[in-house]
């Protein structure tokens, strides 16, 4: 049987004895939180019991290395989202310590799409296009800074109001222990941005 199969069947099981009943809420976070967090699997339960949340409590957003890197990419659309339609009032970027995006080498990760059959030409049309390949998969050196640096990409949006905290964190992935790094509760817009500016230079 495949994954893929294993999951349908369980999935009927989990409707038919509705075992979903215990886990229904609203589209609304109820504790109004929006969390940037890393796609690791040990962070899956381990990060909302850590912060000491259900579900239905919070909006969780995932992308490889907690990383904001766009400020109009897929990630800031999603935090502007849930603040303005699905009434967040609060945003927590939470990082990890071993985290894969620390050590990520682009020249493997392209070496390695080279020999999953995506052939040369295809790299350079998106050369040609104006991506960076190198810098698109690049990782980064510091968590710590990596954090920095996307909350201070979400405060200097322009479309981020003023009143919308926003924190850094860093969780430790066996423990669950939370380090702060940025409290944004009585520092918000351009008095954040510049700290955190200074906190990753």
């Amino acid at each position: 049987m495949s994954l893929l199969q294993e999951v349908l069947t369980y999935n009927q099981k989990f409707v038919d004895e509705k075992k979903y009943e215990k886990y229904c809420t609203t589209k609304f976070p109820d504790k109004r939180l929006v969390i940037v967090t890393c796609m690791d699997t040990r962070l899956v339960e381990l990060l909302p019991r850590a912060m000491n949340f259900q579900n239905g409590d919070v909006k969780i957003i995932k992308s490889v290395g907690a990383i904001v890197d766009h400020p109009f990419g897929s990630i800031m659309r999603s935090i502007l989202i849930a603040i303005y339609e699905l009434q967040a009032n609060e945003v927590c970027v939470v990082g990890h310590y071993d985290c894969g995006a620390g050590n990520l080498d682009a020249d493997k990760i392209i070496e390695t799409i080279l020999q999953n059959r995506i052939d040369e030409k295809t790299l350079q049309t998106i050369k040609y296009s104006g991506i960076d390949l190198y810098d698109w998969l690049k990782g980064f050196n510091s968590v710590e800074d990596s954090v920095c640096h996307s909350v201070d990409v979400i405060c200097k949006h322009p479309l981020l109001p003023k009143h919308i905290p926003v924190h850094g964190l860093v969780i430790h992935p066996v423990s669950g222990k939370l380090e702060l790094l940025i409290d944004g509760t009585n520092e918000t817009g351009d008095r954040l941005a510049a700290n955190t500016e200074r906190a990753f230079m």
